[in-house]
Formats: C-alpha cells, structure tokens, sequence
C-alpha cells in the first residue's frame, strides 16, 4: 500500500542524509517530490534521476530557504508546475559548534536564519495553498539536542529548541483547517556527516544509547511518512524523538 499516492511534497535540504532518506521513502510510496539544494548541482541531479526511476516526478530547485523571498517563489513555483502542495518538510539545516565564549555574532545568526528563520518562511509560505485546499501536513526537523541542550552547540540547540515551539503554536493556528504540523528530533542518526568522526567516539555514543546503535536515516524518513500520510490524521502539534532512547 502507498501511503502518499499522488501527493506533492517539498523537502528542503534532500541531496544527502536524513533529508535524502526522506525523499525516497516518499518516492517509495508514491508522491511526487520537490525538493531544494544550495550547492552541488551534480548530487541534485543524481538524486533527481534516481527519484523519477522510481515513478513518480520529481524536480529540484536551488533555493536557499534563509531568504524570504526565494521560498515564496519557491512555493509559488511548486504550486505552478505541480498543482499544489500537500506536504513540506523542513529539513535543510547547518551547524557551527563552538563553546558559548568563542561563538562570534557571525556564527550565531547563520545558524538561526539556516535552521529557524527557514522554517518560519517555508512555513508561511506554504500556508496559502493548504489553506486553500484545506488540508496539509507540515514536518519540522528538530533535534534531540533541541530538548536536552548540549555544549558547545547553544546556536543550534536554541535553533531546534525554536523549531518545537513553532511547530506547536502553526499546529494550534491550522488544526482548525485539518492542516497538521509536528516536530521530529533525531538522536544519534548515522550519515554521511558522522563517517569522517573517530570510530571510537562513535563506538562510545551507540553504547550510551539503549538499542546499542545509531540511528538511520531510514529511521527518520519513516516516521517523517508516517507524519506525512493520513495515517497520522490525528496528530498534530506533536514532538517525537528518534534517538533509539537516548533520552528515556
């Protein structure tokens, strides 16, 4: 059973990692994919080929979700091309780790335009088209260290920490046109990204963790589906954890 069939979702972020996993186990199950990249143009049209394969349609768009404007044009052209919008996942995100004392201005406020300001316009933007159509679900990608802090990352962890209260306040505003908004926080989640770090130190952290290993990125995409899919059509101004109880 396809549990998307026919729906167009828009995924920011989607050439690598969770936000890739995310775009295939939407293919998967049958919905037509957006998405947006910022730098390499050959990972967009590679991941571009390998969803229409699979289909369904599939465009990306180089669009930085930090600017206003652009995510309103991006959103317009979604509508335009694909006819409407019935699922965004805001997915696109950046790091820049150092202790509170030697965080300049710089790295603090790309971090908040890259991971919150995203999601505020993406978010308003793709408002008018589910308003319209009187249905939607929207999935912010929070993190672990959102609900728990962590050192050294106090740009992202307000960032994430942002993304929780957003998505409950949109979910209290729109539950009343059957549009859904809920946050997701992955823990330890195994990509591209945690490949370059010391084998040992990823050996400390799946030992700490009580299922004794990383996370996927298949582990995100299928609650992000479950999310997205009318399966959840209760659900709504929620924050769930994957992080294999990193945090019970």
């Amino acid at each position: 059973m396809k549990l998307l069939e026919r729906k167009v979702a828009l995924i920011t972020g989607a050439t690598r990692g969770i936000g890739k996993g995310i775009a295939l186990k939407f293919a998967e199950h049958g919905a037509h994919i957006v998405f947006t990249y910022v730098s390499s143009e050959e990972k967009a049209k590679a991941l571009e080929a390998e969803l229409q394969q699979m289909g369904v349609k599939a465009k990306g768009f180089k669009s930085d979700a930090a600017d206003f404007k652009a995510a309103e044009d991006l959103v317009n052209a979604v509508v335009a091309e694909f006819g409407t919008l019935d699922v965004l996942v805001n997915n696109a995100g950046i790091t820049r780790d150092t202790l509170l004392m030697r965080m300049t201005e710089q790295q603090w406020d790309e971090v908040i335009n890259a991971n919150l300001k995203s999601v505020f316009n993406l978010t308003k933007a793709a408002q008018k088209p589910m308003l319209k159509q009187r249905k939607g679900s929207i999935i912010n990608m929070s993190s672990v260290v959102g609900v728990k802090g962590n050192a050294g990352q106090a740009n992202y962890a307000a960032s994430k920490a942002g993304i929780i209260g957003f998505s409950k306040s949109v979910a209290l505003e729109l539950g009343s046109r059957n549009i859904r908004c809920n946050a997701i926080a992955p823990g330890f989640i195994e990509t591209e990204m945690t490949a370059a770090l010391d084998p040992k130190v990823i050996e400390q952290w799946r030992e700490s963790i009580p299922l004794k290993r990383g996370g996927t990125a298949e582990d995100v995409a299928n609650l992000t589906l479950f999310l997205a899919s009318d399966m959840s059509a209760y659900i709504t101004g929620q924050c769930i954890n994957v992080c294999g109880g990193m945090l019970t």
